[in-house]
């Protein structure tokens, strides 16, 4: 790269991306006292603000009032069927989005006293970046640049119109057929936000649904979705896919053979890649590859001075993980400090009805590690307050070393990714059983369930023989 007619700038620290790992860094960086320069094309608050969890969470509560009149029944309440104006759904849903719209606009980040930089950034050397007419020179170097729909080879579909999340929450009309390619988490929750707006809907995944969770949680929402009408397509790849005159043809290789599916519009929910393009990483000599840019337990890439976090780090691609990872970023480039990261409490939530939230190990994960565990389970039907709210379906498991020490959680029911919380503080405090068990919660309450469970674990010496035997001793000696 030639350099012509360049401003050099300085600055301590230069945050390329302004998504949920940039905002974080840059913001904490200069109300620490840190000269700080963000650098974002885009708009502002990346992928999950303008097309990931917020406006996904923000459909989802939608489609979960649509469907609040079928439940009403159980109650003894009947409503009229829903009308829904879908067009106004979307405005609600780009109402929320602009409601928290000003927490990540540049003039929040100015008022912070962070320079920020509307243009692409490309490096030039391992210690300098072009941005526009600058050059800049920083003391540390930020990459969070995010991710982007991961769009699979899947012939014929480059020349079919598709959508991803970054275009379908501009829809103006509810597809009449929409068909889901991916059954991960996006796929799951829109199917069904979709499904529940009024749209028929087919869910094509080449594994099983959720592949990643617990087989029975991810059973149990499969069973919840195909009853609200969710036409799931399970061990199917789609070959190929095509335009026709009323919509959208695809291919399906299934266990049974080839199947052909017919929709309106195609979803592509297939997952992440990381947005690295323009950077000039050579330039910068930081290491990467398809699945992002490769840093140490630190998060500092091959050029000690360059972090990276978020979706571009190749790690877990999550808006609360890219959070965490902006601390240890700002630990150890402000710091000096070597803190590293640490997964292992890493919580994470599909937020389907019911919704299913995980943190630490599965059952399947400590399996195949070889631990000898102890699997905990209490059902949501034993919960009086799931009871008086008719959603007793789903259950809390757990897994747990033979003393009592905590790996993993996975609750599937109401309210799940708020009960997941505790199991988090446990996994990352080495807590054992005792500390849920033995605390005090308010009934009636979904909370409830956890100190159930935990108390599970101690049930059989409660009640044992011995203790009968210990108990009729002690009454014996008054």
């Amino acid at each position: 790269m030639t350099l012509q007619k360049t401003e050099e700038t300085t600055c301590d620290i230069c945050v390329i991306g302004g998504g949920s790992a940039g905002l974080s860094v840059a913001a904490g960086a200069s109300q620490m006292g840190a000269d700080t320069i963000l650098v974002e094309r885009g708009e502002m608050g990346g992928d999950c603000l303008n097309s990931g969890c917020v406006p996904s969470k923000s459909l989802l509560a939608a489609a979960k009032a649509a469907r609040s009149g079928a439940k009403a029944a159980a109650f003894g309440i009947a409503y009229d069927p829903p009308r829904i104006d879908f067009e106004a759904v979307q405005a609600h849903v780009q109402q929320v989005i602009a409601g928290i719209a000003p927490h990540d606009s540049v003039e929040r980040f100015e008022g912070l006293g962070v320079r920020v930089l509307r243009d692409s950034a490309s490096f030039h050397s391992p210690h300098e970046l072009v941005v526009g007419e600058q050059r800049i020179r920083a003391r540390r170097f930020v990459l969070a640049t995010g991710s982007r729909a991961l769009v699979p080879p899947v012939s014929g579909l480059a020349e079919t119109p598709y959508l991803t999340n970054e275009s379908i929450f501009a829809l103006k009309d509810c597809p009449d057929h929409l068909i889901v390619l991916g059954g991960g988490p996006i796929g799951c929750e829109l199917g069904q936000a979709f499904r529940r707006l009024g749209a028929r809907v087919s869910l094509v995944e080449m594994n099983r649904l959720l592949p990643r969770e617990d087989r029975q949680a991810a059973e149990l929402l499969r069973e919840r979705l195909q009853a609200e009408g969710v036409e799931i397509h399970e061990n199917a790849g789609m070959s190929a896919v095509q335009k026709t005159h009323d919509g959208i043809q695809a291919q399906l290789k299934t266990e049974r053979g080839e199947a052909t599916l017919e929709g309106s519009h195609l979803l592509v929910a297939t997952g992440r890649q990381p947005v690295t393009d323009g950077l000039n990483l050579e330039a910068a000599e930081v290491i990467h590859d398809s699945r992002g840019i490769k840093v140490d337990a630190r998060l500092r890439t091959s050029n000690r001075r360059i972090f990276a976090a978020g979706d571009v780090a190749g790690g877990p691609q999550f808006t609360h993980a890219a959070s965490y990872q902006a601390g240890i970023i700002l630990r150890n480039a402000l710091f000096r400090l070597p803190a590293r990261v640490n997964y292992a409490a890493l919580p994470r939530v599909t937020y389907c009805t019911p919704e299913l939230a995980q943190v630490g190990l599965t059952v399947e994960e400590a399996q195949q590690q070889g631990k000898k565990v102890e699997i905990l389970q209490s059902t949501f039907a034993e919960n009086d307050r799931a009871r008086c709210e008719h959603a007793t379906d789903g259950f809390i498991k757990i897994v747990a070393t033979r003393s009592g020490a905590v790996l993993g959680a996975t609750i599937i029911g109401p309210q799940a990714g708020e009960l997941i919380l505790p199991w988090g503080l446990a996994i990352a405090r080495r807590m054992k059983l005792s500390a849920l068990a033995g605390i005090i919660a308010p009934y009636p309450t979904l909370s409830e369930i956890s100190k159930q469970v935990a108390g599970s674990h101690y049930t059989p010496k409660l009640f044992s023989s011995r203790t009968r035997w210990l108990v009729r001793l002690l009454l014996r000696l008054g």
